[in-house]
C-alpha cells in the first residue's frame, strides 16, 4: 500500500546551456504524488551540493510550470533563503531536503494552497533555495534557523530588474 500526497508533484530539472533557449534548458525529471515514490525519486537523484554552477532544480505541484509567466506564479512572488557558498557542502542539500519535505508534506497549515514550489539555484558566488507563492501579499511560517536571512520577492519585480539584484518586499 503506498500512501498518497495531497498533492502530484512535478520535479524539474534545469542546467544552463547558452546554445539553447531558456525553456529548452528546462526537463521534466519527474512526476509524483505518493510518499514512497516522493523517497524513491530523492534517493535517485543528485544532491544539489553535487549539482554543476548554473543548474536548479525546482518542485511544483503538477500542473504549475517553474517560472515566473505560468498563470499560477505569474501575481506571486518567492520567498528567498541565500547561502554562502562555504555553506553549500554544510547546509545545501539539508536546507533543500527540509524544504522538499515542508512542501510535499502541506507543513504551511492553511498557508499551503498558496505554495506554487520551490527552486534551489547553484551559483559560483552562493547558492539560493526559494518557496514560490501564488500571490504577494501572505506571509508563511517557515522553520529556518534564526541567523538565516530571508526575503520576499515579487516576481514582476524579478523579472523587470535591470541589475543583478531584486530588493526584498519583506525581510526575515
Amino acid at each position: 500500500i503506498k500512501h498518497p500526497l495531497q498533492n502530484r508533484w512535478a520535479l524539474w530539472y534545469f542546467k544552463n546551456d547558452k546554445s539553447k533557449s531558456w525553456t529548452e534548458n528546462l526537463r521534466l525529471i519527474s512526476k509524483f504524488d505518493t510518499v514512497e515514490d516522493f523517497w524513491a525519486l530523492y534517493n535517485h537523484i543528485q544532491q544539489p551540493s553535487k549539482l554543476g554552477f548554473g543548474c536548479d532544480y525546482s518542485l511544483f505541484k503538477d500542473g504549475i510550470k517553474p517560472m515566473w509567466e505560468d498563470d499560477r506564479n505569474k501575481l506571486g512572488g518567492r520567498w528567498l533563503m541565500t547561502l554562502n557558498k562555504q555553506q553549500r557542502h554544510n547546509d545545501l542539500d539539508r536546507y533543500w531536503m527540509e524544504t522538499l519535505l515542508c512542501l510535499v508534506g502541506e507543513s504551511f497549515d492553511e498557508a499551503s494552497e498558496e505554495v506554487c514550489g520551490a527552486v534551489v539555484n547553484v551559483r559560483p558566488k552562493g547558492d539560493k533555495i526559494s518557496i514560490w507563492t501564488k500571490r504577494k501579499s501572505h506571509h508563511y511560517r517557515l522553520n529556518i534557523p534564526i541567523k538565516a536571512m530571508i526575503g520576499y520577492q515579487s516576481h514582476d519585480d524579478t523579472s523587470s530588474k535591470s541589475g543583478s539584484t531584486t530588493k526584498n518586499m519583506y525581510s526575515v
